[in-house]
């Protein structure tokens, strides 16, 4: 992720785009079992509702189409 990250944010430059290219705090979570897939989806489910912009979060317009990643050992 370390490389990718580094080679869009070189490519970001030659473009002229400035930084910050990528969220401050934000690291990335290797998803290990299902019931880790189901708890990030709810969690992330849930980001309209926390920051009041929704009361649920079947109301929030922009959650856009999910597809269901199978986990495999």
């Amino acid at each position: 992720m370390k490389s990718l990250k580094n080679s869009l944010s070189k490519e970001l430059r030659s473009l002229n785009v400035r930084a910050p290219h990528w969220q401050k705090g934000f690291f990335d979570h290797v998803l290990r079992s299902s019931e880790s897939y189901s708890q990030k989806w709810e969690y992330v489910r849930e980001n309209p509702v926390r920051a009041r912009l929704a009361k649920s979060w079947e109301e929030w317009p922009f959650s856009g189409e999910v597809f269901r990643l199978e986990y495999r050992e």
